[in-house]
C-alpha cells in the first residue's frame, strides 16, 4: 500500500529564478530502498555571495521536510503539511541540505502526528532529538556532497530497520483515489473508505497533517505545477476548466495562495 505514494504523487517545487546562477536548488534521489518513504534529499546553496538576502518560496507539495544549514548543523528544523506557500528569508550566503518525505511516511516513521507540525516549521530537536543530534553530529560545512546523501541514506536506512508500518487500506485507499482523479473528485461519492467522515478525517490529520479536502487541493495544484499549462491555455482561459475548478476568480485565487503568484506569473507567461 505505501508504494502507491511514491507511484502516484511527485511534487514539484519551483526552478531557481530571482538570483539566476548564483543560487541552485538540486534534488537528489535516495537510496532505492528509501523511496517508498522519501520522495528526494535537495540542496539549495549560493555558488557565491549574493549582494542582498534572498528570498526563498516554498509552494505547498503535501509533503513534510527536515532541513539544515550545513554551516550549522546544530540548528535543524521540520517543516509541516502546508496548506498555503512559505516564504524563508536567508543570508546572502547559505548551502542548506533537506529530506523531503512523502505523503504520511514522516508521521509513520518518527510517530509523530502531522497535525501538531501543519502549517508551521518547528526546532527538528524538540520533534525527534535523536534526528537533531545525528544532524549535529554528523555535518559539516566541508563535508563532500556525496558522502551528505551517503550519511542520510545510512541514518534512514539503520532506522527503518526498526518500523512496524500501518498500511491502513481506508486512508491509502483514499489517498490512492484522490491521486488517480489528480485531485478533482467528488469527496463524498468517489472515495468509499468503509468508515464515517469523522474516522477519515482523524487518518488523514494524523497521517497527511489536513484534511482529505485540502490535501486533495494540494495534489490538484501539484498536477497543474507538473502538467506546464500552455500558453493557449493561459490566453483563453481553459486552464480552470481543466483542472475541475468553476471559475476564473476561484482557480486564480486558490493558485496564489498555494504558490504565491498569480498562474501566468508562475508559468512565465
Amino acid at each position: 500500500m505505501l508504494a502507491i505514494i511514491r507511484a502516484g504523487y511527485k511534487p514539484v517545487q519551483p526552478t531557481i529564478t530571482p538570483a539566476g546562477e548564483s543560487v541552485t536548488y538540486e534534488e537528489i534521489l535516495p537510496d532505492h530502498r528509501l523511496r517508498p518513504y522519501i520522495y528526494c534529499y535537495w540542496q539549495l546553496k549560493t555558488k557565491a555571495p549574493l549582494q542582498a538576502p534572498f528570498t526563498y518560496r516554498v509552494v505547498a507539495d503535501g509533503c513534510i521536510d527536515v532541513f539544515f544549514e550545513l554551516g550549522r548543523p546544530e540548528a535543524s528544523f521540520v517543516m509541516g503539511f502546508c496548506k498555503r506557500y512559505t516564504e524563508f528569508e536567508l543570508d546572502n550566503a547559505f548551502n542548506y541540505v533537506g529530506v523531503r518525505f512523502l505523503p504520511t511516511m514522516f508521521p509513520q516513521l518518527f510517530n509523530v502526528d502531522a497535525s501538531s507540525l501543519s502549517n508551521r516549521t518547528e526546532d527538528l530537536g524538540a520533534v525527534i532529538p535523536s534526528m537533531a543530534r545525528f544532524v549535529a553530529d554528523r555535518f559539516a560545512p566541508d563535508l563532500p556532497t556525496r558522502a551528505v546523501w551517503q550519511r542520510l541514506d545510512d541514518y534512514f536506512l539503520q532506522h527503518l530497520a526498526g518500523i512496524d508500518f500501518n498500511q491502513d487500506p481506508r486512508l491509502y485507499g483514499a489517498i490512492a483515489t484522490i491521486m488517480k482523479k489528480s485531485g478533482v473528485l467528488n469527496l463524498e461519492k468517489d472515495i468509499d473508505s468503509g468508515i464515517s467522515p469523522r474516522q477519515l478525517r482523524r487518518l488523514f490529520e494524523y497521517y497527511i497533517g489536513d484534511t482529505a479536502k485540502t490535501f486533495s487541493k494540494v495534489v490538484r495544484f501539484q498536477n497543474i505545477l507538473r502538467a506546464k499549462p500552455s500558453t493557449q491555455n493561459l490566453r483563453e482561459n481553459k486552464l480552470f476548466y481543466d483542472a475541475g475548478y468553476y471559475d476564473q476568480a476561484h482557480f486564480i485565487k486558490e493558485f496564489k495562495s498555494l504558490y504565491g503568484v498569480t498562474p501566468s506569473r508562475a508559468f512565465g507567461r
